[in-house]
């Protein structure tokens, strides 16, 4: 089974619709388990491309940040 590619920036870009961290979609996000690794695959193989096309970031901070900032692993 193929690991979710979330890194735990969940905010969604209203312009573009996908996850500034992850680049998924709110619909691929909470359908990721139920996905065939065909599936999953597919979505992954697009990400990089959607994750370039961001042009805004997230106002607050990521809960990656705040606990590399207070020397925490997860």
């Amino acid at each position: 089974m193929m690991e979710s590619p979330c890194i735990l920036l969940c905010s969604i870009d209203s312009k573009t619709g996908y996850c500034f961290g992850c680049g998924r979609t709110r619909d691929e996000i909470g359908a990721w388990t139920s996905y065939s690794d065909q599936e999953r695959s597919t979505v992954m193989g697009q990400l990089a491309e959607r994750l370039k096309g961001l042009e805004r970031k997230p106002r607050r901070e990521t809960r990656r940040s705040l606990m590399a900032r207070q020397g925490e692993t997860l």
